[in-house]
Formats: structure tokens, sequence, C-alpha cells
């Protein structure tokens, strides 16, 4: 990286990693740290994951225990001299470090092993630089890769440290060019703030149209690879892209269905969760995922077939506990974990699984599934109607002829038992409806 590239257009973004190039995943375990804390295999395979997701070829991976972390290089002299060699031997160009590296490290390592050396977070930044599709996930990913970027200047070329002119308005006497990429760094920065801070008042005032709105919204959230964007697309008939891929989804997604007992209600699809996500996208993708506050029942979906499932579960109501979403007292909004990838479980533990949610040892209502067969989906859909018209009440409502919006908006959202006409107190037609609503329904409707 030759210095900051002042203007960069967020397709840019991704190219600091070649596709199809052949890298080496090293994963640290940093013993001293109380290790990663989650399987390591399962977190080597997430690491493998993550780098095949931005079609690099992973040639070898390897765990190696760090006892005492190296400030220079991170790792021990022995365990360089072991990377350097497994680079050799598998012909290597890219190293992808599974874990955080200072600006230093990456620099020593990159002298060190004639390589190009990058860490989870710039592996995810690469990853997310190239899925964004709507204005404001490439906005959110240009402002995370700044930030990533503005610490690593002292990676630059030397010329970098040379002084420049003081005359003009660019540059006060004696700025050095590091301070003067690290200003305009700062410049962009604050623009692109701007930018974002209007497009979430934007979705703020759209986000409120749609709770004024009659239909009730399920947002799908999970772990990423966990299956979201195939269980969206089985039940909405979308398209919406579905691979064997992290990150497959960044961009929130959402279609119209019908339950039972609702006409129609909202399902949104959300950006995949993942451990040790990079602060700067924290912060960034925060807007995106506070429409998960919005909703009236969350699907977690889960995918039962993978070893680390119990950790990623972990992992996401983190994040859900961070929203507000869980809190000391429980949920503040309905969640339904769907435990998906059924059909990749081997008979003795699937019907483990069956047995688990037969006892109710879950702590939250459990329906297994599998997105790509279908299978037990139908049943998720019974669930999710019966949890949204759950505490519904039988009402008389009068409503005069003259009021059309509202008789329409009772029979689209309402269970209609029976309706005959009649004359109000003004001896004005109207109709005598006896309909089925939920509170939040019967909220809407005094709304109109």
């Amino acid at each position: 990286m030759s210095g900051f590239e002042f203007g960069r257009n967020p397709d840019d973004l991704k190219g600091e990693v070649t596709h199809g190039a052949k890298a080496l995943v090293v994963l640290p375990d940093l013993r001293q740290r109380g290790g990663l804390g989650v399987d390591a295999e399962a977190r080597l395979d997430e690491g493998q994951g993550l780098a095949r997701a931005i079609g690099i070829v992973v040639v070898d991976a390897f765990i190696l225990p760090i006892r005492a972390v190296r400030p220079a290089t991170l790792f021990g002299e022995g365990q360089v001299d072991k990377i350097a060699v497994a680079c050799e031997q598998s012909d290597a160009e890219l190293v992808i470090v599974d874990g955080a590296l200072s600006a230093i490290q990456q620099r020593n390592l990159e002298d060190r092993l004639k390589r190009k050396v990058i860490d989870r977070t710039g592996l995810i930044l690469e990853i997310f630089g190239e899925r964004a599709a709507t204005a404001e996930g490439r906005l959110q990913v240009e402002l995370a890769h700044l930030d990533y970027q503005a610490g690593r200047l002292v990676r630059s070329w030397t010329h970098l440290e040379r002084q420049r002119g003081g005359f003009g308005f660019l540059g006060g006497p004696g700025e050095t060019q590091i301070e003067a990429d690290r200003r305009l760094i700062r410049g962009r920065m604050a623009r692109i703030r701007r930018e974002l801070e209007q497009v979430r008042r934007t979705r703020g005032l759209h986000r409120e149209r749609r709770q004024r709105a009659p239909w009730p919204i399920i947002a799908l959230v999970g772990y990423t690879n966990a299956g979201k964007s195939t269980l969206f697309n089985r039940l909405t008939g979308a398209t919406v892209m579905a691979e064997d891929l992290l990150f497959a989804t960044l961009d929130p997604t959402m279609r119209a269905i019908r339950l039972p007992g609702v006409d129609k209600a909202i399902l949104s699809d959300t950006v995949g969760f993942i451990s040790d996500l990079p602060t700067q996208l924290v912060a960034a993708f925060r807007a995106t995922l506070e429409e998960v506050t919005a909703a009236d029942v969350i699907v977690h979906v889960r995918d039962v077939a993978n070893p680390a499932s119990a950790q990623q579960k972990r992992e996401v109501e983190d994040i859900l506990t961070d929203l507000g979403v869980i809190g000391e007292e429980g949920t503040s909004i309905p969640i339904v974990e769907a435990w998906n990838k059924i059909d990749l479980l081997a008979p003795d533990e699937r019907a483990l699984r069956e047995d688990l949610i037969t006892h109710g040892v879950p702590d939250r209502p459990v329906v297994p599934i599998s997105a790509a067969t279908g299978e037990g989906v139908d049943a998720l859909v019974e669930r999710l109607g019966t949890m949204l018209t759950g505490g519904a009440q039988t009402l008389e409502i009068t409503v005069p002829m003259a009021e059309g919006q509202k008789l329409a908006w009772l029979h689209a959202h309402g269970e209609i038992l029976s309706e005959h006409e009649i004359e109000d107190a003004e001896g004005l037609p109207a109709s005598r409806i006896r309909v089925r609503l939920t509170p939040r329904e019967l909220g809407r409707f005094a709304r109109l």
C-alpha cells in the first residue's frame, strides 16, 4: 500500500486481495489470554471459509499456539520460520493470519515472509467491499476500510515521511506526507459519516412508516452461513443470493409473505453475525442491524450441523443483547429458533436433537428445519402464525360504508367472522363486522 489514494471508489476497496491467489491460513491461539475460547479446529475451518468467500485458494492451514506475544511479529522466531517454509512448500502467494495484527506486525511479517500478509479484519473488509450492493452498504464499507487504513499508514513507503512545503491551503509548514494522508482520510470519513447520517434518518423514517403500517415484521438473524437466505428464498420465492459462503448476504432484503391467520407479513433477511467482527464494521453496520429491533418476531436460524453451533448461538445472542433485544428480564421481542440443516445430521445425532426439543430443554421455542429441502418449513410457518396472532381478541366494530379504507383494512388484516349491513345512529349505511384482531393490529386499526 503506497499511501492513501484519496477519493477511492468503493469498488476499489476490494483490490487488496487477488482472486484465485494461493493462500496459507494461520490461526494464532493465544494461550496467555485463555486461548480462543472456541474449538480451534472449527475456528480454523471458519478462517478458511472466509478466505474462500473472497475467491482465495487455500493451499494449507494450521494452528500455532502462542504463549508470549511478540510485539514485532506476534509469532515467535521459530514459528515465523515454520510459516516461511510452509509458504515455500505450498507455493503460497498470500498469508492470512486469522487474528488481529498491528501495523508493525503486519509490515515485519511481510518483510520476513516476502509475501503479502493480511489479518482477519482485513480479510472481512475485503469480503464486505465485494458484497455490499446498496448505496448505504457501500458507504459503510468505505468508512470501515478508511478507519482500518488510517492506522496502517506506517506500512507505506518511506516517501511518506518526507516533509512537504508549507504554502497553499493544503498542509502547514513541515507537514509530513503521512500527516497529510491522515488529514485527507479524516476529511473523507467525516463526509461519509454525514452521508450515512442522512441515510440513517431516511431508514428511520421508513421504519416508522412500516411500524404505522398494518403488517407485522419477521426478522431472520443468525451466524453467517447458517442458511438465512436459503430460508428467506424458501418462504418468499425470492432469488436472494444464497450460497455456501460466509457473508453471502450483506444488505437487508425484505419481502411480503402470508402466514396462517396473517394475510400479509414482512420478512427481513439480515447480515450474518460472526465472532471477532472488526470493530470498524460493528459501528458501521449497527444501523443495518437496528432493523432487527423493529421486528415483531425474530427467527434465529442456527446451523445445527456445525460443531460450533452452541458457540455461534452465544455470538448471535451477545449482539442481540447489545441491541437491547435480550435483557436481564428476557427478550423484548419473541424469538423462535429454527434449527437448520437437520438433513445433514447423522440419524443418531438427529434423534438426540429431536429428543431435546420434545423434552423442552431449549430455552425458547424451537422448530427443526431444512431450508434446502423444505422439511419442517411448514411447521415453522405455523409457529410464526401462532406467535403473531397470539392474544387475538374478537370484537364487533361498526364502520360507515363511506369509510372504505377501514373496511378494506379489516378484511386484509383481520379474521372476519361475520359481517352484515346496518344503519348507523345517523341513519347512514354501515357495516357491522365481527372480527378477530391481535393487540398490535387493533392498535394499528385505531391509528387509521
